[in-house]
């Protein structure tokens, strides 16, 4: 079988779980080929929040200090209010424990082209740019590999293992049969750019007014500004005009009055519909959903990047000796890897992506519904009082900016057709 036409890890999608995930399995000398459907990373909007528990693995790759020569933001404090009062109000550099206490705001192409550029590095990584993948290749009830067309044609690419990396909207997903659980959100969001100006406040800010509530991500010389709207509203909005929607957004953030007039065209205006939900299986035999392919998360706490980091390293950890293993194999296309094997990433990630969703909903429900319907956002009593605040803020920075169990780089550096050193694996 030609060799292009064959992989150990066959990966969809070029997006952070994919990229981090052929990086790291391709530097533990197993053979893997991420496929991503368009010719570049440019695609505006998407989530740029680097948090700590991600630089913490950029920093075990060796790839801080190229990280940090990238043009971002830092990011130290995360406010939320009504006009009335404060609902959160965390300070990163307070959480000395912490090597790293800040958010990077690095615009996310930059991001994966860093990782992408150091796995090239390897002899055992492939990025296959415009290969969009059509589903998956199955034998005897199991996944062998994917199909995907280039611009030469349809191609088969068989693999032992085959990763849906996709995103929310994961066509291999789809294709295998899989389908997630709605946890539903209550709102869709409307991003915005609006320059900066000397004087302007920092860090991450939440508004919360009568029917409306925004975020507004300090990028140096502009605000990135998510404007929520209610549910399936986005046609309504739009009929109501860009006057409307500017007025709006100047009355919810008085500092930007003087300059939503930038917002001169609807093309400025980027729709998000916001999702959440999850698999209740991750796995079928021959295939693993990771990421956003395996639960979608909501923006609220920008966390989706960093989720889809950890289920990559965690994947790597657990399944990169075995996959190394794998490549002697004569047989290795035809036979199944253990699928208890496979559902031991699920069953790591699981705390996590579920902590962090059931919070995310907690928010839904208390803030985002009560805001958007009208109403006064409404905490429990206990969190309504000064030191109930505290408390929210610190648990909000714990469990949204530094992770659940966030995870450690355990897999070893090595070239493919090296003997395995078991002790190396032992964490």
């Amino acid at each position: 079988m030609p060799e292009d036409l064959t992989t150990t890890c066959a990966i969809s999608g070029g997006g952070p779980a994919g990229i981090t995930l052929g990086l790291l399995l391709a530097r533990a000398g197993v053979r893997t080929t991420v496929l991503e459907k368009h010719g570049d990373f440019l695609r505006d909007f998407r989530g740029d929040t680097v948090h700590p528990s991600t630089l913490r693995v950029i920093d075990e790759l060796g790839l801080l200090d190229e990280l940090e020569g990238l043009p971002h933001r830092k990011l130290t404090t995360l406010r939320i209010a009504t006009d009335t009062r404060p609902l959160i109000d965390a300070d990163l550099t307070r959480f000395t424990r912490w090597r790293y206490r800040h958010i990077a705001m690095i615009p996310q192409w930059d991001f994966l082209t860093l990782l992408a550029e150091r796995a090239q590095r390897y002899p055992t990584f492939r990025l296959r740019m415009e290969a969009e993948v059509l589903g998956p290749l199955e034998q005897d009830g199991a996944v062998r590999g994917l199909r995907y067309r280039d611009a030469s044609g349809e191609h088969g690419l068989r693999a032992v293992l085959t990763v849906a990396a996709d995103g929310r909207r994961s066509d291999l997903r789809s294709a295998a049969g899989m389908v997630p659980t709605e946890l539903g959100a209550p709102m869709d969001v409307l991003w915005l750019r609006i320059s900066r100006r000397p004087g302007d406040p920092t860090g991450l800010g939440g508004y919360i007014g009568r029917g409306q509530m925004a975020a507004t991500i300090d990028r140096g010389d502009y605000w990135q500004i998510a404007f929520l709207i209610p549910k399936g509203s986005y046609e309504r909005v739009r009929g109501q005009g860009l006057e409307a929607l500017r007025n709006r957004l100047a009355a919810l953030v008085p500092f930007l009055a003087d300059r939503v007039g930038e917002v001169d065209d609807w093309d400025r205006v980027a729709f998000l519909e916001v999702g959440l939900d999850r698999l209740s299986r991750w796995d079928r035999p021959g295939l693993l959903a990771i990421g956003d392919a395996a639960h979608t998360m909501s923006p609220i706490g920008g966390v989706g990047i960093n989720l889809a980091v950890q289920d990559a390293v965690a994947t790597a950890n657990l399944l990169a000796d075995p996959l190394y293993r794998a490549q002697a194999d004569p047989a290795r296309f035809d036979r199944t890897l253990n699928p208890g094997l496979v559902r031991r990433v699920q069953r790591r990630r699981a705390v996590p992506t579920i902590g962090t969703q059931s919070v995310q909903r907690i928010i839904q429900r208390c803030v985002v519904d009560q805001a958007l319907g009208d109403g006064e956002p409404r905490l429990p009593a206990i969190l309504e009082t000064p030191n109930g605040r505290r408390l929210l803020s610190q648990v909000m920075a714990r469990i949204m900016v530094y992770g659940l169990l966030p995870e450690h780089v355990r897999t070893p550096e090595r070239r493919a057709g090296t003997p395995v050193d078991d002790t190396a694996l032992r964490h």
